[in-house]
């Protein structure tokens, strides 16, 4: 057998396999596109307080027999809305504000998490479990993570112009207001799609590290949504792939993978950053040069 065999037929011959790498590269995607506005916008310690603050509203809904993605997305809202609240009528910085309202509704799902006795696995929904869904679980991710994209993309200028110039987007005629909470609320909807594929922990870093390495990589904004989504998708696909041969967790995997091309990428930017600091010095040497002969003539 060849090494394409090996490593890429024998894990696609397998069914949770083939399922695996589709909910990943949907969950990659949705992440990727959102993440070049939440990096844009200085909002990735939002993603981090939106998903922890999902758990609460999924064990509440797991108690109650409601759907885990209805439960998510209400308390996920709920957390943003407060949050938005909090920033607007107290003298408290937004970062602390997130902090303490993420923290504590965290420990208040944990606290009814290990009182909940249901037949669902509760625990995947912390770490994620990939490899281990359903087609159904497929469809749902699908049917939250394709709109989520298509209105992202659709009104992508108008959220760019709302991240860097709120000022100007209200003075042009844009409703600020439904801006912001708009892009709260697909926040809330791109974490409750990923939440069975890769859990509540691990969908911070594919909120964050995708716009990241496209925001190191370009300046233009469509093609740093182009670099978000490419990474985004390789890392789903390898990522998944190397979990089957190394005996790994996807997720992690998935996250690791992320890590080395935001390296990568970090390290690209700083050799390319080197490179204009040399060029800048030696012209400021040449110019030097010329002035003083210059002044040797005179």
């Amino acid at each position: 057998m060849s090494l394409i065999d090996i490593w890429l037929i024998t894990p696609l011959s397998h069914e949770f396999m083939l399922r695996g790498l589709i909910v990943a590269a949907l969950v990659g995607v949705v992440c990727a596109v959102l993440s070049c506005f939440l990096v844009l916008k200085g909002w990735s310690l939002m993603g981090d307080a939106v998903s922890h603050a999902v758990l609460p509203g999924i064990v509440l809904a797991a108690m109650t027999g409601l759907p885990l993605a209805l439960g998510a997305f209400a308390a996920g809202l709920s957390c943003a809305l407060g949050i938005g609240y909090l920033k607007e009528n107290s003298r408290v910085k937004e970062d602390t504000v997130m902090g303490i309202v993420f923290s504590g509704m965290f420990a208040l799902g944990l606290v009814l998490f290990v009182k909940v006795d249901s037949d669902q696995h509760l625990m995947h929904i912390l770490f994620g479990n990939m490899l281990g869904v359903r087609w159904a679980d497929i469809a749902e991710t699908a049917i939250i993570a394709v709109p989520t994209i298509a209105i992202m993309l659709a009104k992508r200028r108008d959220f760019l112009l709302h991240a860097f110039d709120p000022a100007h987007a209200r003075a042009i005629g844009l409703n600020v207001r439904m801006l912001h909470f708009g892009l709260l609320m697909l926040l809330a909807l791109t974490i409750v799609a990923a939440l069975k594929a890769v859990g509540i922990i691990l969908v911070v870093a594919m909120l964050v590290a995708p716009g990241a390495i496209g925001y190191l990589t370009t300046r233009q904004f469509d093609r740093m949504l182009l670099v978000a989504v490419g990474v985004a998708t390789l890392s789903s696909v390898f990522g998944t792939i190397l979990s089957f041969h190394l005996d790994a967790a996807t997720g992690p995997c998935i996250v690791v993978v992320q890590a080395a091309f935001f390296l990568m990428a970090l390290a690209g930017n700083l050799m390319r950053a080197s490179r204009r600091t040399r060029a800048f010095s030696s012209e400021v040497d040449t110019g030097s040069r010329g002035e003083n002969a210059l002044k040797q003539r005179a």
